[in-house]
């Protein structure tokens, strides 16, 4: 079989009109590479004629592929299908709304070329409502202040992979967005490059306020799995110590007081405050507990799992 250069995974929901003309733009700028390629559509359950359009591309070329699901499992499922069949050494993601410019993979595989792993797309000059763009300023604000990754557009779908960063992905809920995070913590060198966006012309947008909540809950996940997966102790210590503190402090102002009282031959007032610092010391005893069970788990879990392969990024024998 013949080495693949580059694949190029377009994920896609209700597309129809849009198809026929991001295939034709693909295939020019491909013409122009001159690498070995190919298209994989992923049509995710597109209730239009989206599958129709696509078979009629499948009929005339040799290089696409299509992947259909059975209904609509969202972004992420779809790119992590194109992800696990695609062959190329490199992985262009792109949206199959038009907004992307298949124009710009050129400029994505020259920065690859640059060292990185992965080459995220920055809208720069976005063409979306200020609505859509106001979200998305949010989005990418908590993006960068809970993974500390310094890219401006965690959420342009144009990205390039190389295959060796992505031969592991397992992508669900919104993570998608998230992908140069999850790389980076495993310490794959991310770049940034400015591309084109384009108006929207044909379809509807499917993005909403339920995908930003989504997104946000995603990012969460995110922010805990690269940071605390493997110390969950860390975790559990940081919230298990607040309830400690606090119920210590509450307690022992409780007994000065009760002790002022006394010495003052005034009665001691019955208060709820001492059960309820009783109360914070134990929460906070028991989350200190879970850690330390989580952290067990952890260890033992991975003790035969981590190879020491995984760390390497050269070796010379």
């Amino acid at each position: 079989m013949a080495k693949i250069d580059l694949s190029i995974v377009v994920p896609l929901y209700n597309e129809s009109e849009n198809i026929p003309i991001l295939y034709a733009e693909i295939k020019n700028v491909m013409r122009k590479l001159n690498k070995k390629y190919e298209v994989i559509f992923i049509d995710d359950g597109s209730t239009d004629r989206s599958y129709e359009e696509l078979e009629k591309v499948y009929k005339t070329d040799k290089f696409v592929k299509i992947i259909k699901f059975r209904k609509n499992f969202g972004q992420s499922a779809a790119m992590n299908s194109g992800f696990f069949h695609s062959k190329g050494n490199v992985v262009i993601v792109m949206d199959a709304d038009l907004q992307n410019d298949p124009k710009d993979v050129p400029k994505l595989l020259d920065k690859l070329n640059e060292g990185y792993d992965v080459v995220s797309g920055w809208r720069f000059m976005r063409s979306d409502p200020v609505s859509k763009k106001l979200f998305s300023k949010i989005s990418n604000w908590l993006h960068k202040k809970l993974t500390g990754l310094e890219i401006h557009d965690s959420g342009c779908s144009l990205k390039a992979y190389t295959k060796e960063s992505i031969k592991d992905m397992n992508l669900f809920g919104e993570m998608h967005r998230f992908i140069p995070a999850l790389l980076d913590a495993k310490g794959f060198k991310i770049g940034e490059i400015k591309v084109s966006h384009r108006e929207r012309k044909y379809g509807k947008t499917k993005y909403g306020m339920s995908r930003l909540i989504h997104g946000f809950l995603d990012l969460i996940y995110i922010k805990f799995s690269t940071k605390y997966s493997t110390r969950p102790l860390h975790f559990f210590g940081y919230l298990g110590i607040i309830p400690i503190i606090l119920g210590l402090l509450i307690g022992t102002i409780k007994v000065i007081v009760d002790i002022i009282l006394l010495l003052n031959n005034e009665p001691i007032t019955v208060s709820p405050l001492l059960l309820f610092s009783v109360f914070l010391v134990i929460i906070g005893i028991l989350f200190i507990m879970f850690g330390f069970l989580a952290e067990m788990d952890v260890r033992m879990v991975n003790h035969q799992a981590v190879k020491q392969e995984q760390y390497i990024e050269k070796m010379l024998d």
